[in-house]
């Protein structure tokens, strides 16, 4: 009998050890940024040997590759996150509920701004990024769509993924300046959002 293909899950005891990993590299992300992360500065600080970080993560690159992958999904566990339609009066007020939750993320979470919102010219992250963003904004399409009724948008144009990085880019903004999303720049990326997405939504749309 032919057993079922695909890919093969960590053991219990590797999966627990690459969680000791992850979490150890998110730390240092957080308290020193990408410049603090190296293999042996995350082997120190889970107290495991830096043999045992190269066995699962070959490089920081790597590395930084699984945290982005970790925080996108709390992204995606946000936008499919319970909605009440009856508290949506307009596509503005899903697109601001949206961007509230992200942004709870990027406020809670160092680490995740050091990823997404810090300059740190690492091209394999970035890229890693923009297909997850790619991934988020297909989600987000269909929660809109679950919503209300959509316009044709056009094949060519992520739209919903472009709105995002948008916002990403002023978030990063204040990142660069502060340290951290304040109020003033979070009301500002979703201002920025709203814009790009009514560029392609009528300001009222019927709900389903």
């Amino acid at each position: 009998m032919t057993r079922p293909t695909g890919p093969r899950r960590p053991r219990a005891s590797s999966q627990a050890r690459i969680d000791t990993i992850l979490t150890a590299a998110r730390g240092l992300l957080a308290d020193e940024g990408v410049a603090g992360l190296s293999v042996y500065s995350v082997a120190e600080r889970a107290q495991i040997p830096p043999s045992s970080v190269y066995h699962f993560f070959a490089s920081v690159p790597a590395l930084l590759e699984a945290l982005t992958s970790d925080v996108h999904r709390a992204f995606r566990a946000c936008l499919q996150a319970p909605i009440d339609s009856q508290a949506l009066g307009t596509w503005h007020d899903l697109s601001r509920l949206l961007e509230q939750r992200m942004l709870e993320i990027y406020n809670e979470d160092a680490a995740a701004r050091q990823l997404i919102l810090a300059q740190h010219g690492l091209s394999e992250v970035t890229q890693a990024d923009r297909q997850h963003d790619i991934e988020l904004g297909d989600l987000m399409h269909r929660v809109f769509a679950e919503h209300f009724l959509l316009p044709v948008l056009p094949e060519d144009m992520e739209v919903f993924a472009l709105a995002m990085e948008l916002g990403d880019r002023v978030y990063a903004r204040s990142v660069q300046l502060h340290g951290v999303i304040t109020p003033r720049m979070a009301e500002e990326g979703m201002r920025v959002v709203d814009a790009y997405l009514g560029m392609y939504l009528p300001l009222y749309l019927p709900k389903r």
